[in-house]
């Protein structure tokens, strides 16, 4: 009987033994993935402030190639944004509000510019609004010519960044309770108030993280713009234009470039999750 007992316990011993060392196998496997994925992200985006001065930094700031490539940037992505928020929300409210035969088509041809290549976007506006295209042709008329212009940046810009804003509000027009429509409906509020007065404040978070990257995505469309708009300083070469151009003669630009790029991206992400955990 002892002797039973004594092997019970033995196997107990040796099977909790397993189970420690199966989970700190499991442990190092996870810590060693977590490590070599963080420098694999990590490493690149340090690399660029190792490899430039803070005096060469600063002193490439002042070169006019990078001065006009970030107001350009900042001032379409700005009007993209705008822009993108005017037309998509009431889109994203509809959507998300009202069954309607072809709202899965819709759905899907809003989402369409998150897998199209951006070149393919480049082009496919081209041959909508370039002076032979489709709307072009007739715009040419009138003497409006879109492509190659800086209105062509920001259609480039509203097109690809459009679906970023359109998924996030949809998400957040649903996540609103129907219970308080519904009660101001019964106390004679139009669609249009309860909109306005309800639905869009209950959702202002989701909205607001939204608009912010459709902006980070216009800022940094690089594909389509190129295609459609062009590369010219001051005119259509945005920040991503910009560092494509100067990494061919002056290396300290094209670095300053990327990492007020990284520098906004890192606030933009920022931004984004102080406004998700806030309550509005």
């Amino acid at each position: 009987m002892d002797l039973t007992r004594f092997r019970q316990e033995t196997e107990v011993i040796r099977h909790s033994s397993r189970t420690r060392l199966g989970k700190v196998a499991l442990t190092l496997l996870i810590a060693a993935l977590l490590t070599i994925f963080l420098l694999f992200i990590t490493l690149p985006v340090v690399s660029l402030f190792l490899r430039i001065s803070p005096e060469a930094f600063f002193r490439s700031l002042s070169e006019p190639v990078i001065l006009d490539a970030l107001s350009l940037s900042l001032t379409t992505a700005t009007v993209s944004t705008v822009i993108v928020v005017v037309f998509g929300t009431p889109l994203a409210l509809v959507n998300a509000r009202y069954n309607y035969r072809g709202r899965n088509i819709v759905d899907t041809l809003t989402d369409l510019p998150i897998v199209l290549p951006p070149a393919v976007a480049g082009i496919a506006l081209l041959m909508a609004f370039g002076r032979r295209g489709v709307v072009g042709q007739y715009l040419d008329l009138f003497g409006i010519h879109i492509a190659f212009t800086t209105v062509a940046v920001v259609l480039a810009q509203v097109f690809v960044a459009s679906p970023f804003y359109v998924r996030q509000a949809k998400a957040s027009f649903e996540a609103v309770d129907r219970l308080y429509e519904d009660a101001a409906r019964t106390l004679g509020a139009s669609p249009l108030t309860v909109a306005f007065r309800i639905t869009i404040p209950l959702a202002w978070g989701g909205l607001i993280s939204g608009a912010i990257l459709s902006f980070a995505r216009a800022l940094g469309e690089f594909g389509a713009t190129i295609m459609f708009a062009g590369n010219y300083q001051g005119r259509t070469q945005t920040m991503p234009l910009a560092i494509y151009t100067t990494m061919q003669g002056d290396l300290d630009a094209a670095i300053s470039l990327a990492i007020i790029l990284v520098m906004i991206s890192f606030v933009v992400i920022a931004a984004v999750k102080i406004v998700t955990r806030r309550k509005f």
